[in-house]
């Protein structure tokens, strides 16, 4: 496999918008597009409220819409999934990302509605590693994802059951449906899985990962947030995880999901296989970041890793599961946030730039919004399956 390419920048809050077009630049994303298809814009909303370092930022999102737009790739459209533990609709519009949308006239279609989106059984020509076992009667994957292209919006921070998370476990929202907590007990095979389907169904693959403020400790939700002002792009989800992985401390190589991606050639995880652009000695850095426990994550222990994995049908396949999101519901929003995360919220909003930037979206919607491109001559806006 031929070397890969990341870049990584520093930015600014009074440049993002310019940094985030440059980084696309350097990644070279008219490369890893097909022209003419249309681009998915996969965001990440792990939290629905708006923990610093949790979520696709408001300028990781409209830096990433201009850039496209400038660069030709102007059917674009938004996919939005639910989780156990979040509202898509409450994520979208605390997070700043409705104004956004609305200026750019970019559609938001949800996985969830079946008035929206269809699913049907895919067989994937590669091998796979756990799904065909997990979900024996067939693997369900979005109808519209098929020629599309896709830029998942993962940020930088650590996660309780991967130990680091961002593009390739960006796609585990959009491309499996409501039953995807049957694959927790086997999530590295299940990431490499999904990245193997992507590659064989979308146009073109690629990633901005903002790192702007990471999250160290028990994420995706509950970390302690760090400012480290950079932002990553990539067409190789392997190489951008790698690389992030690298920086926040951990060996890329260590960890399961990249092993195994990079093993099954689905993209480069070993640093002398990967070529880091723009301002490459920040690649070099070792933030010291690790993982531990929270309330949730010792029960997921238990339950998806420990002792209690072999009655896993019975809790997650039965209505019992519902009493497990309901858990999981009281702890994140009626524990964590009140009591403690929303302070951690406050305080990052008052006392750092990026923060203030957050509060500047929130009263004004866009830093530089204007009107969508009319579409191009002869280009039938209607013919996108995502617009429909």
């Amino acid at each position: 496999m031929a070397r890969s390419k990341v870049a990584v920048l520093r930015v600014r809050p009074e440049t993002v918008l310019d940094d985030i077009a440059r980084l696309h630049d350097l990644a070279d994303v008219k490369q890893a597009f097909t022209p003419g298809a249309t681009t998915i814009l996969k965001d990440n909303i792990s939290w629905h409220y708006p923990f610093p370092g949790a979520n696709t930022t408001p300028w990781q999102l409209e830096g990433t819409v201009r850039a496209l737009r400038d660069r030709g790739f102007s059917d674009l459209v938004c996919v939005q999934n639910k989780t156990v533990v979040t509202d898509a609709f409450k994520g979208e519009d605390l997070n700043g990302y409705v104004p956004i949308f609305k200026a750019y006239d970019v559609p938001v279609k949800y996985n969830f509605k079946p008035e929206e989106m269809s699913w049907s059984v895919y067989r994937p020509k590669a091998k796979m590693n756990v799904l065909d076992t997990i979900f024996p009667e067939g693997i369900l994957i979005p109808d519209a994802f098929h020629g599309t292209n896709i830029v998942h919006l993962p940020t930088v921070k650590c996660h309780i059951y991967t130990t680091t998370t961002g593009a390739m476990k960006n796609a585990f929202g959009g491309l499996l449906n409501t039953k995807r907590h049957y694959t927790h007990s086997w999530i590295h095979e299940t990431l490499v899985d999904l990245l193997a389907i992507q590659k064989e169904i979308h146009a073109g693959l690629y990633a901005v990962m903002d790192g702007t403020t990471a999250g160290d400790g028990p994420g995706p939700r509950t970390m302690r947030p760090v400012i480290k002002d950079v932002i990553l792009a990539s067409s190789d989800q392997v190489a951008i995880d790698a690389v992030a992985a690298s920086m926040m401390g951990f060996d890329p190589m260590s960890l399961t999901y990249i092993r195994m991606a990079d093993e099954q050639g689905l993209g480069n995880g070993r640093r002398e296989n990967i070529e880091v652009v723009g301002q490459p000695e920040l690649a070099d850095q070792r933030w010291g970041f690790s993982v531990g426990d929270n309330g949730a994550s010792r029960v997921g222990d238990v339950m998806w890793f420990g002792p209690l994995k072999r009655f896993q049908k019975l809790f997650f396949h039965t209505p019992l599961v519902n009493v497990f999101v309901m858990g999981s519901e009281v702890y994140h929003d009626y524990y964590r946030w009140p009591l403690k995360d929303k302070k951690v919220f406050d305080d990052w909003r008052v006392e750092t730039h990026w923060g203030r930037l957050f509060d500047r979206y929130q009263a004004e919607g866009t830093l530089a919004a204007a009107p969508a491109p009319s579409p191009a001559a002869g280009q039938d806006v209607s013919a996108s399956r995502l617009r429909s």
